[in-house]
């Protein structure tokens, strides 16, 4: 679903001319029609340029300025063969042809007494751990393919779990922005709170800090006068009106969650009322995979002019996700001076209180495409609930690249992990990483 708003961005908002743009795709027929969608959006801006689909990757990479990553290897069926062995339950179909090694998982029988159900995240703890590794082969085998064919290219991240893919790249030696669920939307939203308050985020000057999924809204005010808008959304936290996760966060840190604040959760020991989503959505739908070929192939077949390819393309816009990649690599390459919300990069100085090696999200400011630091601090006691969490972040992000001690210390320090077994827990990981050893060659042997 990005490909619309990707070149919308490129061509009518960035006005970018002849721009030479190549698609990774294995699938002859998928391959065909992004090939025909793209010229007829081209053609529509009149700016010149071309897209082309490759199957072989190293042919859609050569000679790339930045490189567009959105990767979840086989997220689904991979997560719900891990809910599965947690829970101490069969395996689900679609996930029966995985090996699963010389000693498969048995059921755990203490699975509840340990709250090991509680450790299916998509992002935290265990399988957050297990999400990490599997991610993070496909984006080393990415990096490998880049050092021969772009070795200087910008990469744009949008692969999950966000935070650990940043770090891999990163300490691959490649320039890497990364883009999460934004903190702007979902339940809690700073787009839903400033609605709450009967005004427009755009009529708000804001700061939202923190790392990817574990975001805080540490000032609000009104753009024209200066209101602070803060304590009238923490009286309503504390009220219980913003559900019982802010308001216990808030009387922990001072500090007011946004976005999706179950996210938050993922990265902290059980919550007596958090249950982790039994069915969390990875990528597109089937029938939202199938609504976007229709519509792509009408503007295809219609031209982006005529009325049914103009409206099929407003419907692809109107169904694509928030998150703007393009603007953030077009204001990076160009040099610009600007700030994009709720960007996923190295701390620096940016927020003082944690380790400049951090990986945070934060309103990233740019100055000649280069980001300038802005001090952004939150209060002490999240600070350093924020340290512990990206220090087990940059551990995940190091095991996945085949870093054995760190995988035991990732397992020995997480906060998600409070209160468990630590031995039990890594005896655990080991079963896992044996059941998916088809995707971690590094943990082969």
């Amino acid at each position: 679903m990005l490909l619309p708003t990707l070149l919308t961005d490129l061509l009518f908002a960035g006005k970018e001319r002849d721009a030479e743009i190549a698609v990774e795709e294995k699938n002859p027929a998928m391959a065909e029609l992004t090939e025909g969608y793209a010229a007829a959006i081209l053609k529509k801006a009149g700016l010149g340029g071309s897209l082309r689909a490759f199957a072989d990757r190293a042919e859609a990479l050569a000679g790339a300025d930045c490189v567009l990553y959105a990767g979840d290897p086989q997220a689904a069926s991979r997560f719900f063969m891990d809910r599965s062995a947690l829970e101490g339950e069969p395996e689900e179909d679609g996930a029966k042809e995985a090996p699963r090694g010389d000693s498969p998982l048995e059921p755990l029988v203490h699975a509840e007494n340990l709250g090991l159900t509680d450790q299916a995240r998509v992002n935290g703890g265990l399988e957050g751990l297990l999400h990490a590794l599997r991610a993070g082969q496909a984006v080393t085998e990415l990096c490998d393919a880049m050092e021969e064919a772009c070795p200087g290219a910008l990469v744009i991240n949008l692969g999950q779990p966000v935070a650990r893919t940043t770090e891999i790249f990163l300490r691959r030696g490649f320039r890497c922005f990364g883009l999460g669920r934004t903190p702007l939307k979902g339940a809690n939203g700073l787009d839903t709170l400033t609605k709450r308050l009967n005004t427009r985020t755009e009529d708000t000057k804001w700061e939202i800090a923190g790392l990817p999924g574990f975001s805080f809204l540490i000032r609000l005010e009104d753009a024209e006068s200066g209101k602070d808008w803060l304590p009238r959304l923490k009286k309503a936290a504390r009220e219980g009106e913003l559900g019982r996760l802010t308001k216990r966060w808030l009387e922990w840190w001072d500090a007011l969650a946004v976005g999706d604040v179950t996210d938050h959760a993922e990265f902290l020991p059980a919550q007596p009322d958090y249950i982790p989503e039994d069915k969390p959505e990875f990528g597109e739908t089937v029938e939202r995979r199938k609504e976007r070929i229709l519509y792509m192939n009408t503007v295809r077949e219609q031209g982006a002019d005529a009325t049914e390819g103009a409206m099929a393309q407003l419907l692809l816009l109107s169904k694509a996700p928030p998150v703007r990649p393009l603007r953030l690599a077009l204001a990076v390459l160009r040099g610009e001076d600007t700030e994009l919300p709720a960007v996923v990069h190295r701390n620096g100085r940016e927020m003082p209180q944690l380790s400049p090696e951090a990986v945070v999200e934060t309103t990233l400011r740019l100055e000649k495409g280069q980001p300038e630091a802005r001090g952004v601090r939150v209060p002490p006691a999240l600070a350093e609930v924020m340290a512990e969490i990206d220090g087990v972040n940059r551990l995940a992000a190091r095991a996945a690249m085949g870093d054995r001690e760190a995988l035991r210390e990732y397992v020995e320090t997480d906060p998600a992990l409070g209160g468990l077994d630590r031995l039990y827990c890594m005896d655990v990981t080991e079963q896992l990483i044996r059941m998916h050893r088809d995707m971690l060659p590094l943990y082969a042997e």
